[in-house]
Order: structure tokens, then sequence, then C-alpha cells
């Protein structure tokens, strides 16, 4: 249940309450592995309280996604594509250095790739539909360009993740750019 600020104190806890030991069992299990038993107990909630604000675990799971998706694009709401690329890729990195464990693991293993490939569309999708350039593309040339640019920025990130982000940041988004922006100039040209 995504909080719209004017719901009693209880509830707020409540949903408080489930959405942290949601995130501590993310950063522990991978998600096939987690029960709604385990997170109410953790959550010191009884199961009917869970499925009053809950159909099931992937709900939950969707409204995270939901969240993370919103506020990040928030952030690039006024960058046009592919003109403003470089900082919507850096918003990206800060965006994501921002964000816990939980957020870490769900972009970075493969048993959350489903969240993370509905993060990614719903943020290309927002983010390049006004783009005139792009949609002047045929399907195919926009699979192939989305592609690229996920698969690079991503992949820069997992990696910085799991050489223990010893890199300075500033470094790890320069090298994406330099890299993401080369192929897409082109690719547009």
């Amino acid at each position: 249940m995504i909080l719209k600020g004017n719901e009693d104190l209880r509830v707020v806890k409540t949903i408080e309450s489930i959405k942290k030991a949601f995130d501590e069992l993310i950063c522990e299990k991978d998600y096939d592995k987690i029960t709604v038993k385990e997170l109410c107990d953790r959550a010191r909630i009884n199961k009917k309280t869970f499925y009053h604000y809950y159909e099931t675990l992937d709900f939950l799971l969707a409204e995270m996604q939901a969240e993370l998706s919103s506020s990040y694009l928030e952030r690039i709401k006024d960058l046009k594509l592919p003109e403003d690329l470089d900082k919507v890729n850096r918003e990206f990195f800060l965006y994501s250095a921002e964000q816990g464990l939980a957020y870490e693991k769900i972009t970075c293993s493969q048993p959350y790739h489903v969240i993370r490939d509905d993060m990614v569309e719903n943020v290309n999708e927002a983010g390049w539909s006004k783009s005139a350039k792009y949609q002047n593309l045929s399907d195919y040339e926009k699979k192939l360009l989305m592609g690229f640019i996920n698969n690079a920025v991503l992949n820069a990130y997992r990696q910085w993740v799991e050489d223990g982000k010893k890199l300075p940041l500033e470094e790890v988004i320069h090298l994406t750019n330099r890299l993401v922006l080369g192929g897409v100039s082109g690719f547009f040209k």
C-alpha cells in the first residue's frame, strides 16, 4: 500500500514495518525463498494483517518497483533524450548509490530480473517516449538502441558493485558515458 500521508498512524507503522522486513529479507535471500509467514514474523504482524494490505508478495514487490521507478523518474523528468543521456546516466548512478543493499540486490542479482526488467521498461518508456529522434526509429532500431544502453549502463553498475565500489563513482560515470554516448551518437548519425 503506497502511503498518501493521511493514514492513521497505526496503518503507517504497519506498512513501514512490512516494507522494512521485506527489505531486510531481500538482502538476506532470493525472492523466491521469502515467505509471507517469515515476513510477518519479522514485521511482528499476523498474516491476516499482511493480506489486508497486499494480495501476495508479488504485489508488495511490484509496489517496491513502482516506488523505485517513480523516484528515479522524478529526478530525470526535465531531461531530454538522447541529448541529455549523459545526465540521465549520471542520475542513474547517483540515485543507485543512494539506495540500500536491497536495491543493489534487485539491480544486480538474476533472481530479481523480472522486477528489474519492469523498472527498466518503465524508465525507458517515460524517458524515451518524448524523443522525436527515438520515435522516428523502426521497432528493430528502438530495441537495438535500448538493449545497448540498458546493458552497458546496468553492466557498468553491476561491475562497480561486484568490485566493492572501489572505483570512485565519478570515474564510473565518466567511463560509462564515454562508452554509451560514443555508441549512441554514432547510432543517430
